[in-house]
């Protein structure tokens, strides 16, 4: 049996803190270790700041974040769902961008056991999956 948390979130990177949080703190109900749950919460934040910001002129109004916590790993899903990016970003335009998705997306493969990358005209995905040790 899994449990499932899911939850919106507003686009502004202010609010990337607490995905990170919530996440980091049902990874160590599920008992995952501290290295673990660091990695997680370093991953989570990754693929929030790609989602919400990286090659877009604004933030998105919102994003999802799901985290299921099956009984030997936690998957977790970031994603837009094709929302609107009309939240102004501070400096416009954002020119660090490309390049800071691309190393977010390897930090989150270096951390993270899978990763999968979803872009389609519905909205943008970010799945990632953590085993136990």
């Amino acid at each position: 049996m899994s449990d499932l948390l899911r939850f919106s979130i507003p686009g502004r990177p202010e609010y990337v803190k607490i995905a990170k949080l919530a996440v980091g703190s049902a990874a160590g109900t599920a008992n995952f270790n501290i290295e673990a749950i660091e990695d997680i919460e370093i991953a989570v934040g990754e693929a929030c700041k790609n989602i919400t910001c990286h090659g877009f002129d604004g933030f998105s109004n919102f994003y999802e974040v799901e985290c299921r916590i099956d009984e030997d790993k936690i998957i977790i899903t970031v994603s837009d769902k094709a929302c609107e990016h009309g939240l102004a970003k501070y400096k416009k335009p954002c020119l660090d961008c490309p390049n800071e998705g691309n190393l977010g997306i390897y930090i989150i493969k270096s951390l993270m056991d899978e990763v999968e990358i979803v872009k389609a005209e519905d909205g943008n995905q970010i799945r990632m999956v953590k085993n136990k040790c």
